[in-house]
């Protein structure tokens, strides 16, 4: 069994322990009202666009979410949070360091024996959630259940919502489908972007992503017999039927949308196995990019 394929199945045990995280750590996560921005790199950068859509639109304060690389330095926030699993990535590590004592700045990692441990003002440590696998899957749902607990919007549903992800087989004949395209709504907008990356890195599959309501408006013209159109959340209205009238196949689902990510993981896997390939591995991809400065310039 390939690492990935372990830390997938850990995730229901992992949100769990986030959850209390969530608890014994409040005082160091973002309070209500802070006008806050998110950054990561990859995965991260999707888990922030999630975190702060759901933040603000929960009500509990202006939150925005860059890539790293693409922070706004001329803005002012009460607080920057950053993610990193490894805590050595260059562009987080970079912006931390220029917010020093002008921002407060808090980190989520999984490895507390890194820069990111100095770089910050405050840290998060999620080592319980840590991976093997270049492929990210259980630290990037479980930074999102830490924070989606911060907000109240977390419950043992979720968690059960999860462990029926792992169990029921997935869809008859999705694994053989040549090309995914992965839609949201709000937050979920987050999910399918990571949907998207996590089929293009662990099984080198033709995907994309959008928000749902603009999968109208050019990309359903792609969509035919091999498609495969995930919807992560509720559909907007008539949205499945044009999808299945191009010959597409149309996938939801009735569980929690973080669960729902993790059949796409499942997914992943399965396609990677299928075609030969090493999941843990993905080709041109480390656990971590870590830039000197020739490569920066």
């Amino acid at each position: 069994m390939s690492h990935v394929e372990t830390e997938t199945a850990d995730q229901p045990e992992c949100w769990r322990r986030a959850a209390q995280v969530a608890v014994d750590r409040a005082a160091v996560l973002p309070a209500t009202g802070e006008r806050i921005a998110v950054v990561g790199c990859g995965t991260s950068y999707y888990m922030a666009q999630a975190y702060a859509s759901l933040r603000e639109d929960s009500g509990q304060g202006e939150s925005d979410a860059f890539a790293a690389s693409e922070f706004p330095l001329g803005r002012r926030y009460d607080r920057v949070v950053a993610l990193t699993r490894s805590g050595t990535t260059t562009e987080v590590l970079d912006l931390l360091i220029r917010l020093s004592g002008t921002t407060a700045t808090l980190a989520v990692t999984a490895d507390p024996d890194t820069p990111v441990m100095s770089a910050a003002d405050e840290v998060v440590v999620l080592d319980f959630a840590d991976e093997r696998s270049v492929v990210q899957t259980r630290f990037a749902t479980t930074a999102l259940t830490l924070f989606r607990a911060h907000l109240g919007l977390h419950s043992d549903e979720v968690v059960r919502d999860a462990e029926r992800a792992l169990a029921e087989p997935l869809p008859a004949g999705l694994p053989d489908c040549t090309q995914f395209s992965f839609l949201g709504r709000g937050w979920t907008v987050g999910l399918a972007n990571e949907a998207a990356l996590k089929m293009k890195e662990a099984s080198l599959s033709w995907t994309e992503s959008y928000p749902a309501m603009e999968y109208r408006h050019g990309p359903i013209s792609i969509a035919t017999a091999g498609t495969a159109t995930w919807m992560f959340g509720s559909a907007p209205q008539g949205l499945a039927e044009q999808v299945l009238a191009t010959g597409a196949r149309w996938v939801e689902s009735g569980l929690d949308p973080l669960a729902d990510l993790v059949r796409v993981q499942r997914l992943a896997i399965a396609r990677a196995v299928a075609r030969g390939l090493d999941p843990d591995l993905p080709r041109h991809l480390t656990r971590s990019v870590v830039l000197d400065e020739a490569a920066e310039a």
